[in-house]
C-alpha cells in the first residue's frame, strides 16, 4: 500500500507508470501539522569582514539542521528538486532520478543551466545510502524527497540533511517555499529572492492579462490504473493554477483526505466537471481510455470546450513546478486555459483534440 501511495503523489502524471522508471520513494501520504519550516540565519563575519550567511540552521518536519559552511558537494535527493539548485548557480554532485529518460535527470528547461556537468545519478528507488555516503556530501538535500524518519536519521548521519518543511505534506511543498529553503541552505538566499521575485511576476503578468481565471474553479486530472482522478490544492500542480487565481474544489479535498490525490468512478465525473479541467500525463493509452469514458461526453467541461490536455513536456514542467519549469508552463499551459475559460463553447481547445470523439 505504501509503494502505491508513493506511486501516486510523486508520479501519478507519468501515464501508467510509478516514480521514475523503476519504482517509488519512500512512504509519504499524510498531512504534517506544525511549525513553518522558518529558520534563524546567524550572520557571521569572515576573516575579511564581509558579512556570510552561515553557519544556518534550518528547521524542517524531522528537527532543525545547521550547516555550517557553504556546502561544496551537494547531493539532491529530491525528485526534480535539483532545478532549484541549478536556478541559483549550484551544480550538484548528484542528482534523483524520476522519471522521462532525461540526461542526467534534468529535463530541457533546466539543461542550460547544467551545463556540461555530469552529475551522478541516484536511482528513482530507494535511497540507496551507500551509495551516497561514497559521494563525500556535506550537504544532502531532500526537500521533495519524501523522506521518512528513519531515512533522515541515517542520511544525517551520513551529512547535513535538510527534509521538507513541517506545515505541508511531503512532495507538497510550494515551489517557493522550497526555493527559499534552497536558497538559505546553500547561502544564495539574495539569488533565490531575486528569482522567486521573476516568477511571482511571471503570474501576476498572467492574472492581469487574464481576469476570467479569478475564481474559475478547476481540476488538475489524471488517468491511472483504470481510473480517473484529481489532484487536491496541496499538490504542487494545483497549486499553480491556483497562483494564476483558479480554485480547487473543496469536494476534491474532502474526497482526498489525508492524502492529496483521489480516484473516482467512471461512472460519475461531477466532482472534475468544472469550469476547465486539465489532463496531465495520459501517454497513447491512457488518452484513448479518456476519450472512451462513457460519461465525459455528458459533463459541462466536454460540451463547452473546458478540457485542455497537457503533453509530455508541459505535464512534466507541471509536475516539477519549479522556478525553472514554471517559465514554461506559463506560457504554454495559460493560452489553452484562457480558450477554455472564454465563455464559447465554440471556441477550439487545440490540445484537447487529443480526447475528441
Amino acid at each position: 500500500m505504501k509503494r502505491l501511495l508513493s506511486l501516486l503523489t510523486a508520479t501519478l502524471i507519468v501515464a501508467a507508470a510509478g516514480c521514475g522508471d523503476d519504482g517509488s520513494s519512500t512512504e509519504a501520504t499524510t498531512p504534517i501539522a506544525g511549525t513553518a519550516g522558518t529558520a534563524d540565519t546567524a550572520d557571521t563575519a569572515d576573516t575579511a569582514g564581509t558579512a556570510t550567511p552561515f553557519p544556518v540552521t534550518i528547521e524542517h518536519k524531522y528537527g532543525e539542521t545547521t550547516i555550517d559552511a557553504e556546502p561544496q558537494r551537494v547531493v539532491s535527493i529530491g525528485f526534480g528538486e535539483h532545478d532549484g539548485l541549478l536556478a541559483l548557480g549550484v551544480v550538484p554532485v548528484a542528482v534523483r532520478d524520476w522519471y522521462g529518460d532525461q540526461p542526467y535527470a534534468t529535463w530541457p528547461w533546466a539543461q542550460d543551466e547544467l551545463g556540461d556537468a555530469t552529475p551522478e545519478v541516484l536511482p528513482s528507488t530507494e535511497l540507496n545510502f551507500e551509495q551516497i555516503a561514497a559521494l563525500r556530501p556535506d550537504l544532502i538535500l531532500g526537500i521533495g524527497s519524501g523522506m521518512t524518519d528513519a531515512d533522515y536519521r541515517t542520511l544525517s548521519a551520513i551529512a547535513p540533511t535538510v527534509a521538507q518543511p513541517a506545515d505541508y505534506i511531503d512532495y507538497g511543498t510550494p515551489w517557493d517555499v522550497a526555493l527559499e529553503i534552497t536558497g538559505r541552505a546553500v547561502g544564495r538566499s539574495a539569488e533565490a529572492a531575486q528569482a522567486i521575485a521573476d516568477t511571482e511576476q511571471l503570474f501576476a503578468d498572467a492574472v492581469a492579462e487574464h481576469p476570467e481565471f479569478a475564481g474559475a474553479t478547476a481540476a488538475v486530472t489524471f488517468f491511472y490504473e483504470g481510473l480517473p482522478g484529481a489532484y487536491g490544492s496541496q499538490d504542487i500542480r494545483s497549486r499553480t493554477l491556483a497562483d494564476l487565481g483558479l480554485v480547487i474544489p473543496r469536494e476534491i479535498d474532502d474526497l482526498a483526505g489525508d492524502q492529496f490525490f483521489v480516484s473516482i468512478s467512471s461512472e460519475d465525473l461531477s466532482v472534475i466537471d468544472t469550469d476547465v479541467v486539465v489532463w496531465i500525463g495520459l501517454g497513447e493509452d491512457t488518452t484513448a481510455a479518456v476519450r472512451d469514458l462513457p460519461t465525459r461526453p455528458s459533463t459541462r467541461a466536454a460540451q463547452e470546450g473546458r478540457e485542455v490536455v497537457a503533453d509530455d513536456l508541459l505535464s512534466g514542467a507541471f509536475s516539477h513546478a519549479s522556478v525553472l519549469s514554471l517559465e514554461y508552463v506559463v506560457d504554454e499551459l495559460v493560452p489553452e486555459l484562457a480558450l477554455a475559460l472564454d465563455g464559447d463553447p465554440g471556441t477550439a481547445v487545440p490540445s484537447a483534440a487529443a480526447i475528441a470523439p
